[in-house]
């Protein structure tokens, strides 16, 4: 079951990519194929914001759901995809960005809070490798992820919104419906799909392997 599940979530990202490319249109005002790049950065930015979230949920379940090693391991495991993703969403945006205005760093708002998250968690794993005791280092990454719950969204969706941003902004008209070609929205939206059950299967696979390896040093230090 698990192995036809996988192949499914290979098929489905496979059909994102090639309806990026053949399918969905380009959008209007952009140079060039430019606006393909936004059908993998958007999705790995939002995976990004999801795993960070996640971590902060799997803290909670550790601090108030019987310190259990797994929940520790689950979030300390999200955290790290959550910058994999991120950094990709900021490399996919900074070639957006060198196409249409030129640069690959322009200091937009969108672009800044994006690093200061990867700064913020990038923070968590310092703390966790700078702590010894486990059961210390467990208790405070938890209290730190449970605070990315409220520094997350707001460097994903508030910081970006109450400054002036040259990033898109989706066109709203007056039936209050977004502006976009039904087709980039489709891709877009089965995109951000796929990557996000590509996170989590990414993250299963990871702590089981985490697992693992804890269960063979446990088992040399008592031989």
């Amino acid at each position: 079951m698990k192995n036809a599940l996988a192949w499914l979530l290979w098929i489905w990202l496979s059909v994102v990519i090639v309806g990026a490319f053949k399918y969905a249109p380009l959008a209007k005002g952009f140079i060039g194929e430019s606006s393909r790049i936004l059908f993998f950065h958007v999705p790995m930015s939002w995976v990004s914001f999801v795993a960070f979230i996640a971590a902060g949920v799997w803290s909670l379940m550790f601090l108030f759901g019987g310190r259990k090693p797994k929940h520790d391991r689950a979030a300390a495991v999200a955290v790290q995809l959550g910058l994999v993703f991120g950094v990709l969403a900021t490399v996919t945006g900074s070639l957006w960005a060198r196409i249409m205005w030129g640069a690959y760093w322009n200091w937009d708002p969108r672009q800044t809070s994006i690093v200061v998250a990867l700064l913020f968690y990038g923070a968590y794993l310092a703390l966790r490798s700078s702590l010894e005791d486990a059961d210390s280092r467990a208790r405070l990454s938890a209290a730190y992820a449970v605070l990315g719950l409220a520094v997350a969204p707001f460097l994903f969706f508030i910081m970006p919104r109450i400054m002036f941003s040259l990033h898109p902004q989706s066109v709203i008209n007056a039936q209050g419906k977004i502006e976009v070609e039904s087709r980039m929205v489709q891709v877009l939206l089965a995109g951000s799909a796929g990557f996000t059950a590509l996170f989590f299967w990414l993250h299963n696979l990871q702590c089981r392997i985490e697992s693992l390896s804890e269960r063979k040093s446990a088992l040399r230090d008592r031989g």
